[in-house]
């Protein structure tokens, strides 16, 4: 499977390039790009929410897809559309299906499943790609069925290698792409660990 149209700036800024250009919190963009279709945003925490990021890829078509209790935050920037979803909600964008996932901490408190915060899975030309967000390992994580997952590895404010290697042997992806770690936290080494709990059973490939 070709994951040639995925990149991962840092930290969970994520950019996948399908007949439409898309992006999930984008975050220490460098170049001024404004390539952007449509811009997920899964909560409104600065390394996800990152609006001199957002300036630099938005231009006058772009759609915005973001939680619902962001919508004041979001409402304050122009862009041509705005879609605000919650969780377990499933949309269609042309030839593009959205479904939303609740990501949440279980014990932490920096994601609260309260706030409504989202993962998104995304399925074109019928290929899924789990973009999971800030979260722990949870039974509505566990449910999901996605061909391609990008997972929080860094422990600490999501799950960590462990959790995360639990899930993936749950959900069975055929290639895992592992984010948020060796940026703000998690090791640079966490992704090689994880490939290593991971051997002989999925492909776990890094992108940054």
């Amino acid at each position: 499977m070709n994951i040639d149209n995925i990149e991962v700036n840092t930290q969970s800024s994520i950019k996948i390039i399908l007949d439409k250009i898309i992006y999930f919190d984008p975050y220490k963009i460098e170049d001024n790009k404004h390539d952007a279709d449509i811009i997920f945003i899964t909560h409104n925490h600065y390394d996800h929410m990152d609006i001199n990021s957002i300036n630099k890829i938005k231009n006058e078509n772009t759609i915005i897809i973001a939680p619902q209790t962001m919508k004041d935050t979001i409402d304050k920037i122009e862009f041509k559309d705005y879609i605000y979803l919650n969780p377990n909600e499933n949309i269609d964008i042309d030839n593009i299906n959205i479904k939303t996932i609740p990501a949440y901490n279980i014990e932490k408190s920096f994601h609260p499943r309260k706030n409504n915060w989202l993962g998104y899975i995304v399925t074109f030309n019928n290929i899924s790609y789990y973009i999971a967000g800030d979260t722990d390992k949870t039974k509505e994580s566990e449910s999901v069925k996605c061909d391609i997952a990008l997972i929080p590895i860094g422990g600490y404010y999501t799950m960590d290698v462990e959790e995360a290697t639990e899930l993936i042997k749950i959900i069975k992806p055929k290639i895992v792409i592992p984010t948020h770690y060796g940026s703000i936290v998690g090791n640079i080494d966490a992704g090689k660990k994880l490939r290593n709990n991971l051997y002989g059973i999925t492909n776990v490939i890094e992108k940054w």
